[in-house]
């Protein structure tokens, strides 16, 4: 299969995070934005994630009975978002 190319203008600010995130998994910007976009055009990560979504509404309220809540620090404050 042939290789499509795809140009995409965004504001300086957000030039400036997609390269930080990219050069945190070690990528160039080109190479991190053909995976972010790879990831949003599967499907089955789509359904895993759904499904996780719809795991974590129906059994979090047993969990955190029996387990407890997580500390305020212990939470992920690098997303705020599930994935």
């Amino acid at each position: 299969m042939g290789k499509k190319q795809i140009n995409v203008r965004v504001d300086q600010d957000e030039y400036d995070v997609i390269a930080e995130r990219a050069a945190a998994a070690g990528m160039d910007v080109s190479e991190y934005a053909r995976r972010v976009l790879a990831d949003e055009g599967n499907d089955l990560r789509h359904r895993f994630l759904g499904a996780a979504e719809h795991f974590a509404q129906e059994w979090g309220p047993h969990f955190a009975e029996r387990f407890g809540h997580p500390a305020p620090e212990a939470k992920d404050k690098t997303h705020g978002r599930a994935a």
